[in-house]
């Protein structure tokens, strides 16, 4: 038998993936779960968009698009580069990708070595370290808290630099936290790495899922940042595998060339639906999705504090709370085990986004509907009074 390489021996689970499939197999026996556990928006994908799907595969041709994209869809992308944060970019420094996965793998192929450290934020989205790890490189997980809105801040950046480190990879608005980075502080970490010499990767998929002030784009601040968005969070489009990257001018021809051997092309009827996506009639039922989230998180968080968990932040962003347990559990994966197997609630534990305080935090997703929420919350707080009267 041929040994496993070791990289993929370096590769750790994602506990919400096991979560999922034991809420499922009891779905399967008759149970009705209330699914809090994973990041996928419950809307279907807008009708212009799948209107735009549907003309493409009905002319039954779809050739390959170029790797970094269809030129029309990234002219569309630079557009609402303009349009949203101001900024006027190239549409040749944007290329699509399938998913925001393809364009971390394209970025992270751009600028990381083998032994490269990159900071990151913990507690944070698993697969992130993961793909650092896939490509030779060592993820620093930099521990943050509610007092630092759960980002990396300059200071954490300067303390954590070492001459192995290659760079920072931020997430804003945030998962598991859905917090939003202070302006100010994302300059700041961005004059830190630029002094440095090395990269800065922002992972904006959730713009647009925000609740309050504009987030803003690294790039509305450093020019040279890597960039990736998505088209599965905000503009629902999970499943067609769409999203792209921002490449810095200089990487235009290494970033093509190695997007020709990566994906060969982003899927063609995927990005031809993509078209539709900034179109006004999708414009006002996103808002309208967007008002949902807010309402929803806006319940779900006092419904939590009121049921006694520990919460910071209030909602900023994305469709997460991070909530500490500790009231309840100094194990937060036995905790989410036992809300699905005794109240048929499905959450994730927090050993899923780092070591950072991992066994006193859950996260609850906040993509199903209020209602679903509702009953949600009184399955909790039912299997938590039998709990502390046993």
């Amino acid at each position: 038998m041929p040994r496993l390489a070791s990289r993929a021996e370096r590769i750790r689970p994602f506990i919400v993936m096991d979560i999922l499939d034991r809420a499922q197999r009891l779905e399967a026996q008759g149970r009705k779960i209330v699914h809090m556990e994973i990041g996928e928006p419950d809307f279907p994908t807008p009708a212009p968009i799948v209107a735009a799907g549907r003309e493409a595969l009905a002319e039954g041709v779809l050739p390959y698009t170029p790797a970094p994209g269809m030129e029309s869809l990234r002219r569309a992308i630079a557009a609402h580069y303009l349009r949203r944060y101001g900024i006027a970019l190239k549409h040749e420094r944007i290329f699509v990708t399938p998913g925001a996965s393809g364009a971390f793998l394209l970025a992270l192929g751009l600028v990381l070595e083998n032994g490269g450290r990159v900071l990151t934020a913990d507690p944070g989205y698993p697969c992130n370290r993961n793909l650092i790890r896939l490509f030779g490189g060592e993820p620093v997980l930099v521990p943050v808290d509610a007092a630092d809105n759960y980002h990396l801040t300059a200071e954490a950046v300067r303390r954590h630099w070492t001459p192995a480190t290659a760079g920072v990879w931020i997430t804003s608005p945030a998962n598991p936290t859905g917090t939003v980075i202070d302006p100010d502080m994302l300059a700041a970490i961005c004059c830190e790495v630029e002094a440095r010499g090395g990269f800065l990767l922002s992972d904006e998929i959730y713009h647009g899922l925000e609740y309050g002030r504009r987030c803003i784009s690294a790039l509305e601040v450093c020019d040279d940042a890597f960039v990736v968005n998505s088209f599965s969070k905000y503009f629902g489009m999970t499943g067609w595998r769409l999203g792209w990257a921002v490449v810095p001018e200089p990487f235009i021809d290494a970033a093509t060339r190695l997007a020709q051997n990566l994906f060969i092309a982003a899927p063609t009827h995927s990005q031809r639906a993509a078209l539709a996506a900034f179109g006004e009639e999708t414009a006002l039922e996103l808002e309208r999705r967007r008002r949902e989230f807010e309402a929803r998180g806006r319940f779900l968080y006092h419904a939590l504090v009121n049921l006694g968990f520990t919460l910071g932040p209030y909602p900023q962003g994305a469709f997460y709370l991070y909530a500490d347990c500790s009231a309840f559990t100094g194990d937060s994966y036995r905790f989410a085990v036992a809300l699905l197997e005794q109240a048929g609630v499905a959450i994730t534990p927090g050993q899923d986004f780092g070591l950072n305080e991992a066994a006193n935090h859950v996260r609850f997703a906040y993509t199903t509907s209020l209602e679903n929420l509702q009953e949600g919350v009184s399955r909790i707080a039912a299997c938590l009074r039998t709990v502390s009267q046993a």
